[in-house]
């Protein structure tokens, strides 16, 4: 009898021992976390790279063909229309300048005989021989040949010297500024050789001028961004240069066109950068716009590190917390996103408890257990 007592006994906690290592195999160690949804502001970017440039510059060519005599600014200096940059040594052209001496040589003997003419119709009228309708006729011709003369030897000075006498800084041998602004470049050095602009030439840069009180954001967008955004669209800019500050733009150009870079095409875009007295900023600075492509205020949301997709019809679904560590799976229907947050128009509610996929921890017990 005894015996069948310590049997039972035995029985029953072996029965105890395994029921419970059971239920304790039966619920899984790993607790899965979860997050609520919640209301948010989602504003949708895109960035546009590129640089900041002056919206007025202008290069500064010559109006003759010559050497570099003297340059009389630098680089960064500030000049106003009209102030002189350089002037011109003209080597002349050995062809011009024969040929505007045989002008002058033909002037001279044209009015060299008109001289004498003038003089012995001079001494003819005053003594009443002729007429004065043929001496004004006389006077006439040696005035005109008097004037032709000086043209040539003129022509041939501003051959010679690339200016006449009497011209002062109107010649074509002073360079000068054409806009208001700052001196970005100098091109070129005393002694150079420089070419006129001309139809056929594009002529040597003397000098870049550019108003650095107006810049401007050039930059390019992706195909997929451009039919997204409009002209008037405010941008900030952030400058490469100068960092933690950015500067307000308007959109006022989106090209026509666009052009295919590395297997995309790209569309240009500029905008008027608003400046301030804080830093200077220099021409050419790399840029980056954001432009705001879409926004939507208060709008159900969840962390976008919460979906998950089906792997047959790769929609986008959440894992629904129904009980403890049970969970249903549900679709739901997506708006627009920044990266982080992701806006839910379907599927879920402010008050669901959703998994967190890919986070787990352990029940505290068995934490315990472990330690």
């Amino acid at each position: 009898m005894k015996k069948t007592i310590i049997f039972g006994i035995i029985g029953v906690a072996l029965i105890a021992v395994l029921a419970w290592f059971g239920v304790k195999n039966s619920k899984s160690p790993i607790q899965y976390e979860t997050e609520k949804p919640f209301k948010t502001n989602i504003v949708r970017k895109t960035v546009a790279t590129g640089k900041v440039i002056p919206l007025e510059e202008v290069e500064i060519k010559p109006k003759v063909s010559g050497i570099i005599d003297n340059i009389y600014v630098v680089e960064g200096a500030k000049v106003k229309v009209g102030d002189l940059l350089a002037t011109i040594r003209v080597v002349p052209n050995v062809q011009s300048l024969n040929s505007a001496q045989g002008s002058v040589k033909t002037a001279q003997l044209s009015f060299n005989n008109t001289k004498t003419l003038y003089e012995r119709d001079e001494n003819l009228f005053g003594k009443g021989v002729i007429s004065k309708q043929e001496f004004e006729a006389t006077e006439l011709n040696f005035n005109r040949s008097k004037e032709e003369l000086k043209n040539a030897q003129n022509n041939l000075e501003i051959i010679r010297k690339g200016s006449a006498a009497g011209m002062g800084e109107t010649a074509n041998t002073f360079v000068k500024a054409e806009i208001s602004g700052t001196v970005l470049e100098i091109p070129v050095r005393i002694g150079n050789q420089v070419i006129e602009s001309n139809t056929f030439n594009a002529g040597t840069t003397i000098a870049t001028i550019a108003d650095m009180t107006k810049m401007i954001f050039e930059g390019k967008v992706d195909e997929a961004e451009v039919g997204k955004i409009k002209k008037g669209t405010v941008l900030e800019v952030s400058l490469g240069a100068i960092e933690k500050k950015k500067y307000p733009a308007k959109l006022n150009f989106i090209a026509p066109k666009g052009t295919e870079e590395n297997g995309a095409v790209q569309f240009k875009i500029k905008g008027d950068l608003t400046l301030d007295d804080e830093f200077f900023v220099r021409a050419g600075y790399s840029a980056n716009a954001d432009i705001v492509l879409e926004k939507k205020d208060s709008v159900l949301s969840i962390k976008e590190a919460l979906l998950q997709f089906d792997k047959k019809t790769e929609k986008p679904y959440v894992d629904v917390k129904t009980g403890d560590q049970k969970f249903e799976k549900r679709d739901v229907e997506l708006g627009i996103s920044d990266g982080i947050n992701v806006e839910i128009l379907s599927g879920v509610t402010l008050k669901d408890e959703i998994k967190i996929w890919n986070k787990t921890s352990k029940k505290e017990g068995e934490e315990e257990e472990n330690n």
